[in-house]
């Protein structure tokens, strides 16, 4: 019995260890499972140890799907050179290329002159916060600022405003110019064709005569950016006057550059008028905002005019001209037309459901960069009521005002981040200050000509600039062979026809019948 009894014990401590043993290899494996993880789990782990690898790796790995070829492109600056894309030859041996019309996502230049944070609404001149600049400085410190990269001292101040003053008068040749333009003619047209007609007057800063070097000499170089900022505002206020009928004002020396600009608009017989210095300095504040914008389309127009070396007024005179543009400058005129259509703030609601139904346009609101409040729209506001305590309320800010708290706070509107810009206020301001709506593009002109020379002279400057000149995709039509006139295909015909067809004046039209009839007599 006592064998027995050892026996099922024995058995029962082996069983037991058996079971012990099963127990403790089953947390092993729960505890391994635990700290090893599964293929799926390897699989993760080995692509973020290759992604973590190439962490720090300034490139863009490309595949080009239609052939397999895969390429590893430089970052720098967070951009890519868009040669490196002729690294990719397509199965027709055509190289790959980016398509962007309107340069949506395209840099072409490396500037230092204007920064732009459209998320943040954050605009800065060379580093200085455009709220700080349009509070603080001067226009023409501010035109320093952006040509030279540095605030200047009082005596370079005192210099950079002396010359350009020297630089004010017209050639007594250029105002008969402008003396023989139309009695209606637009002034940004006249300002236009008389910036370009001064190349003719500077055939040593020429480069077409003088050499394309020219502009290497710094002191020249100088010399073409004091004439041009001192002629601008003279042209202005000469084709103000030229529109009014009123004979030309010579500029005065006395006066700082915003007055010396309303003096000539607005002198008459006086010998000793002086504008009202709170307009001249809301003028100012307003030269200082659209001084500079980054490379919008009359800077680009710039950039690319001098590209081929064309003699700087010429260039001055395209990129005004691009500013000419309804969708450029001419956006504050059409903010004015927009508020008297409203008419009156009771209309606002029944306005905002036409915008809402693409029945109008929202004119002021939006911008291609910006995607919050436009900064220079809130200090522009400031402005208006410093204006207004001078000269009156201007009617159309109560339209204003109240259309800007509708439609920032309408749903519609704050979902697609349209704010008001700087257009929304400058068109009341000047209207209120008692410029014509004419007026308004060269009232953005003057002060955009300082940026205008700052990214001409960075231009020259930089080793990277050629000459501009785009790629196209064609779509057209393939070889072709010449075919006589008498056996071209005549069903083409009726709409190339109603291709070619433009209208004719008055005059014309009794031509016109006149030859008809004489055609029928014969």
């Amino acid at each position: 019995i006592n064998a027995e009894s050892w026996g099922r014990k024995a058995l029962s401590d082996r069983f037991c260890q058996h079971i012990n043993m099963e127990r403790a290899t089953t947390r092993l494996s729960m505890i391994y499972r635990h700290f090893t993880p599964t293929f799926e789990e390897q699989e993760a782990q080995l692509q973020a140890a290759n992604t973590a690898a190439a962490v720090g790796k300034q490139t863009l790995t490309v595949t080009d799907n239609r052939t397999g070829k895969t390429a590893e492109i430089p970052i720098k600056d967070d951009t890519i050179a868009a040669k490196e894309l002729e690294k990719f030859v397509g199965p027709s041996g055509e190289v790959l290329r980016s398509y962007d019309p309107g340069y949506m996502n395209t840099a072409s230049c490396v500037s230092r002159i204007s920064f732009i944070d459209g998320d943040k609404g954050i605009l800065r001149y060379r580093g200085y916060p455009i709220e700080e600049l349009a509070e603080k400085s001067t226009f023409l410190e501010v035109a320093f600022l952006l040509m030279y990269g540095e605030l200047p001292t009082a005596a370079q101040l005192n210099d950079w405003t002396t010359r350009i003053a020297q630089h004010t008068f017209l050639h007594s040749n250029v105002i008969e110019m402008m003396k023989s333009f139309r009695y209606d003619a637009h002034p940004m047209g006249m300002l236009v064709s008389t910036v370009a007609g001064l190349s003719t007057f500077h055939p040593e800063a020429n480069p077409a005569l003088a050499g394309s070097n020219v502009y290497d000499n710094k002191v020249h170089r100088n010399k073409q950016i004091h004439r041009i900022l001192g002629t601008v505002p003279t042209i202005a206020a000469c084709a103000y006057r030229h529109r009014i009928g009123r004979p030309f004002n010579d500029p005065s020396n006395r006066l700082g550059y915003c007055e010396n600009f309303l003096y000539m608009m607005d002198r008459l017989s006086e010998t000793n008028y002086k504008p009202h210095p709170g307009l001249a300095r809301a003028l100012d504040i307003l030269f200082i905002l659209h001084a500079d914008h980054e490379l919008n389309c009359s800077t680009a127009a710039v950039r690319h005019l001098a590209s081929s070396e064309v003699d700087v007024y010429t260039s001055i005179a395209g990129a005004a001209a691009a500013l000419y543009g309804p969708r450029h400058g001419g956006a504050n005129e059409a903010v004015l037309r927009m508020l008297e259509s409203i008419g009156s703030v009771e209309n606002i609601p029944a306005f905002i459901e036409d915008v809402k139904n693409k029945k109008k346009k929202l004119m002021g609101f939006g911008h291609r960069v910006y995607k919050n409040y436009d900064p220079r729209a809130k200090i522009v506001r400031k402005v208006a009521d410093e204006v207004f305590a001078i000269v009156d309320r201007e009617p159309l800010i109560e339209i204003a005002m109240a259309l800007e708290k509708v439609a920032l706070e309408d749903e519609y509107f704050v979902k697609r981040k349209l704010y008001p810009n700087v257009d929304f206020y400058t068109g009341v301001i000047y209207k209120a200050m008692g410029f014509p709506t004419d007026m308004f593009p060269v009232l953005f002109t003057i002060p955009r000509t300082a940026g205008w020379l700052a990214h001409w002279s960075e231009f020259l400057d930089d080793p990277d600039n050629r000459i501009v000149r785009p790629r196209q995709i064609y779509k057209g039509a393939g070889v072709r062979s010449y075919v006589p006139i008498a056996e071209r295909d005549q069903a083409a015909v009726p709409k190339v026809n109603a291709e070619l067809r433009s209208t004719s004046s008055s005059t014309s039209r009794r031509r016109n019948a006149a030859s008809h009839a004489n055609k029928q007599k014969k």
